[in-house]
């Protein structure tokens, strides 16, 4: 499998890579050199630790235990058993199925499986599904970096790539038959084609991301919303509006410099107002600075109003398969598959709190240093009455949700194989004020996310944004970190950490690596047993 990539990576690299004399050529050799430069080096470490897992865990373990025996009975050609147990669709058996068919010749060639094709079904092949993914992900990661930042260089998109690849939640998984890993490089396929104005290879990608993980429906939402939001205001009335706006500031531009020139010809006690003419300029600039959400989202309406055949045009392919989606929950009763009895939904307010946390935890450079306290208090001073009234409600609803909507899963109470079994008892739960104490560092990891979206994005593209992630995680009973990697990833790309320096990200990348290294090492060298049950146990996320 290694060398396959070795050979498929130099057969790119050869047939790609010709020297060109026209700049948007060698511009297009440095993308793929960056493209192949990212999947040499994720591939570094993703077959290595590939092959140390499979070699000390080589028995499914946890969820792949039910995961693991359902893509073997693909494979015998058995499409029509389930496992009630399995709560998502099928989506990652179908394409654990073309996996394993691409590396059947080969594994033959090799005499590694015999002339059965569901004896190469294995839990290390299987996993290696994910492995793959892990690779299609770092570049699809490195390709919307250079969309959304073409001013970057090369070598900056490239080291944001990596270190969002080391991502503990994903990198974690990468080596395990999960979905996380599958739904991420779908959901990130899905986004970059919608930026990219391909909306129909966009909704298929969605509908793909939909068959791995239902939640996926929500984060396909968010992709159309954020396409009509793109499409609009790249409208040409839009275009026309902005030019308008442009040049009425260039006229009270001149006008001020006029009045300044004349001022200094004039005797000091001349009584002409000159405010009035400043004040104007400066309303033109405080409506647009201070008009805020309202404005931005009665302006969408208008816009998309007047466009609404071609929004529709454009973007019904994503309306096709939300209705399709929509069926479905009304044909299977719920939007859970299987084991619906333990993952009932729920009102869990508190789960966005500890995504907020977890969030910025894990970039604690971007959020807890000096100039980042810095600008969120210039930002509370800027207009603070409304910044104060907004600090309040904002308490207010966090210990409101941690006081009437913080859920305790029984498994999350009854399983010590996870880590939030130990987050909630040793530091939530270990004081009946402790969740309370927590609301404040909540809320302060919530401004710091969303001001620095709102430094690069639209404060509609910043609501629609959060109430994805409530869509998302709010509904889930159990505390589970893994359903954060997508928010984060969006976070991640959108904000304004892309201006920031290697130093930061190099920061982030070690904390990342240090995670991942505990994790890692507490998962296969620190083994446990449990009296009631038999077999081996390991610490998970």
């Amino acid at each position: 499998w290694s060398i396959g990539i070795a050979l498929y990576s130099a057969h790119l690299f050869l047939r790609q890579n010709s020297i060109s004399i026209f700049p948007g050529e060698l511009k297009e050799n440095k993308k793929t050199m960056g493209r192949l430069a990212l999947a040499a080096i994720t591939s570094l470490w993703v077959i290595p630790m590939s092959i140390i897992v499979n070699h000390i865990v080589p028995d499914p373990y946890m969820d792949e235990i039910f995961h693991v025996p359902q893509a073997q009975q693909y494979c015998n050609g058995n499409f029509s058993s389930w496992d009630p147990m399995i709560t998502t669709p099928p989506g990652l058996y179908c394409l654990s199925l073309a996996h394993v068919a691409s590396l059947f010749p080969g594994m033959l060639l090799m005499r590694t499986t015999s002339q059965l094709f569901s004896e190469a079904c294995s839990a290390s092949v299987l996993r290696s599904t994910n492995a793959v993914f892990a690779v299609l992900c770092g570049v699809l990661v490195y390709e919307i970096i250079r969309f959304l930042g073409p001013s970057l260089s090369d070598r900056k998109a490239t080291l944001m790539a990596l270190v969002m690849s080391l991502y503990p939640l994903h990198w974690f998984f990468t080596f395990l038959y999960y979905t996380d890993v599958a739904s991420l490089t779908t959901f990130l396929a899905m986004y970059l084609a919608c930026l990219r104005r391909r909306y129909i290879l966009s909704a298929v990608f969605g509908t793909l991301a939909i068959l791995i993980r239902q939640t996926n429906v929500v984060w396909m939402l968010f992709v159309a919303c954020s396409g009509v939001l793109d499409f609009t205001l790249d409208s040409p009335r839009k275009m026309d509006k902005q030019k308008v706006n442009k040049d009425l500031h260039q006229s009270i531009d001149r006008k001020e410099a006029t009045l300044r020139s004349n001022l200094r010809n004039r005797k000091p006690d001349n009584n002409l107002d000159t405010r009035d003419s400043f004040d104007r300029g400066k309303s033109v600039s405080s409506a647009e600075d201070t008009s805020g959400l309202v404005y931005d989202v009665y302006d969408v309406i208008s816009t998309s109003w007047n466009m609404k055949w071609k929004i529709l045009f454009k973007f019904s392919p994503f309306i096709v398969v939300v209705v399709a989606f929509g069926i479905f929950i009304l044909w299977n009763g719920g939007i859970v598959l299987g084991a619906k009895e333990a993952h009932v939904v729920s009102p869990h307010f508190a789960q966005i709190m500890y995504f907020s946390l977890v969030s910025a935890l894990f970039t604690a450079p971007l959020h807890f240093s000096v100039e980042q306290v810095r600008n969120l208090l210039q930002e509370l001073r800027r207009n603070w009455p409304l910044s104060l009234l907004l600090t309040l409600v904002a308490l207010v609803a966090g210990f409101a949700s941690v006081h009437f909507f913080s859920l305790a899963h029984p498994y999350l109470l009854a399983d010590n194989r996870h880590y939030p079994f130990y987050l909630w008892r040793k530091i939530i739960n270990a004081h009946w004020l402790m969740k309370y104490m927590l609301v404040p560092v909540y809320v302060y990891s919530w401004f710091s996310i969303l001001t620095l979206l709102a430094k690069t994005r639209s404060k509609i593209w910043v609501l629609v944004y959060f109430l994805a992630t409530c869509a998302v995680l709010v509904p889930t009973p159990l505390i589970e970190f893994r359903y954060y990697t997508i928010p984060f990833y969006i976070f991640m790309l959108h904000s304004c950490v892309r201006s920031s320096g290697y130093t930061t990200w190099l920061l982030t990348g070690t904390i990342f690596v240090c995670i991942n290294v505990f994790t890692m090492a507490m998962f296969l060298f620190r083994p446990f047993k449990w009296s009631h049950e038999d077999g081996v146990q390991r610490f998970i996320w």
